[in-house]
């Protein structure tokens, strides 16, 4: 699964944000870690578009067609797929 580049903008403006991609044999994972904002990440979905509100920052990115779940765990934004 494609990391939206969406997330890949946000993670190139901000140092604290890293992704990282996972590949299993039954599942492709992202994890968007925001760094230590204090802030926890939250996520809404909207028909295909995930919004994610990190403090007072909001940004919005196409859910990829092959993903199955989208949500935040301990401060980490998690796809699934």
């Amino acid at each position: 699964m494609e990391t939206p580049p969406e997330l890949q903008n946000v993670a190139g403006d901000e140092d604290d944000v890293t992704i990282s991609n996972r590949e299993y044999e039954d599942e492709s994972i992202i994890a968007v870690d925001f760094g230590p904002t204090g802030e926890k990440p939250t996520v809404d979905i909207v028909d295909e578009t995930a919004i994610v509100t990190v403090g007072e920052t909001q940004f919005e990115f196409d859910v990829p067609a092959d993903a199955s779940d989208v949500t935040v765990n301990d401060g980490i934004l998690t796809i699934s797929g």
